[in-house]
Formats: C-alpha cells, sequence, structure tokens
C-alpha cells in the first residue's frame, strides 16, 4: 500500500507541476506556424529548447545537432518510472507510425532525467523496445541538468540513497523539434496519438 500510494503521489505531483508550467510559461509568436499552435507557448522566442551535450546508447557523447536531424518528438522521463513515462513515450512511438503511414517521418528522442540508474545501455534498450527508431539519451547530472534547464523541464529524485526504487518526479510534456527551427510546440499528456499527428503534421507541411 505504501508503494502504491508513493507512485500516486509521484504521478499527481508530476501533473500538478506541468500545470503550473504551463500557466507560468511565456507565450511567442507563432510566425510561419501560427496556424498550427494551440498552446501558450510557442518558438524560440519563449526561450525553450537550445543546445545540449548528453550521451546515446552506444557511450557516445553527441548534440542536439547529432541527435535532431529530423522532425523530433522530444521527452524527458526515466525507465524506471512506473507508469507515466512508459504510456507517454509509448503514445509518441504510436505517433511517430501514424506519421510514417502518411509519408512523414518524425524522430522520438528519451531523455532520461535519471542519470544514476540509467546508464547509456538500459535507455538503449528502453528506447528500442518502445520504437526502432527512437533515441535514448542519458549523461552526467551536469549535462542532464544542463538538457532539462534548456528544456525548462522540472525534475526532482526522491532519492534518499535507501530505496533503489525511488522515484523521479517530473514534467511530463512532449517537445515537438524542427532542426531549422528549434522548438516549435509542446503536447500534453493527455493528447490522443491521432491528435498528436495531425497536430505535428500541421507544423511539417508548412516547413
Amino acid at each position: 500500500m505504501v508503494r502504491i500510494a508513493a507512485i500516486s503521489a509521484g504521478v499527481a505531483v508530476a501533473a500538478l507541476l506541468g500545470g503550473v508550467w504551463y500557466v507560468t510559461a511565456p507565450q511567442g509568436g507563432g510566425g510561419q506556424f501560427a496556424d498550427c499552435i494551440s498552446g501558450q507557448i510557442a518558438g524560440g522566442s519563449g526561450g525553450i529548447g537550445g543546445p545540449f551535450e548528453l550521451v546515446n546508447s552506444d557511450g557516445q557523447t553527441v548534440t542536439d545537432a547529432d541527435v535532431i536531424t529530423k522532425p523530433s518528438l522530444v521527452y524527458f522521463g526515466y525507465t524506471f518510472c512506473p507508469d507515466v513515462c512508459p504510456l507517454d513515450t509509448a503514445r509518441n512511438a504510436e505517433a511517430v507510425d501514424v506519421l510514417a503511414e502518411r509519408g512523414e517521418e518524425v524522430t522520438p528522442i528519451f531523455i532520461s532525467i535519471d542519470p544514476a540508474r540509467d546508464t547509456p545501455e538500459v535507455v538503449g534498450q528502453f528506447a528500442s523496445n518502445l520504437h526502432e527508431n527512437m533515441i535514448g539519451l542519458t549523461g552526467s547530472p551536469e549535462q542532464v541538468k544542463a538538457a532539462s534547464q534548456a528544456y525548462r523541464t522540472y525534475y526532482q529524485s526522491q532519492d534518499d540513497g535507501s530505496d533503489p526504487y525511488y522515484l523521479v518526479d517530473h514534467s511530463t510534456f512532449t517537445y515537438l523539434v524542427l532542426p531549422e527551427h528549434g522548438f516549435v510546440e509542446y503536447f500534453r499528456r493527455d493528447v490522443p496519438p491521432e491528435e498528436l499527428a495531425d497536430r505535428v503534421g500541421c507544423f511539417l507541411d508548412k516547413v
């Protein structure tokens, strides 16, 4: 019962934090993508996104330029996440498949915010199990923190050194990033795969 309560509390905190982030995030101009934007924030003018340096599943250090070579759906989570992360990343993978059926290539990217447990091998296996094209990234605590700050995400580990199954509270948005434009839109976790594919497709049609 304690474990269930802890999981529920973690999910509730993540949802609350997501809501707080959504309300307080600044708004930006839409430019060429104005017709596609449905959130309160959009485009680089919101200060979201930017350079990062992380480690891929092969243990190689990579930058955002190495990874985001196609339109990408970027998600910050962790592999030990009991329910939120698997559901969100599976949703993203399904949306990517829907887009592929429409002739659009989009890369799903998973960035761990739990570098203590998420080694390159662990992240790589997690990503490949969800989608053959999903890129899993981890890194040092400093690298992960810098990437998280670039995308203005939140995470807080509950690790007290005594429980190997500790939870990590975190925000749960998925970010659409285009190689030539950077961050252009975010999606909440309650958006279903087909709708996500439709909304991403709107941006791709205008590139």
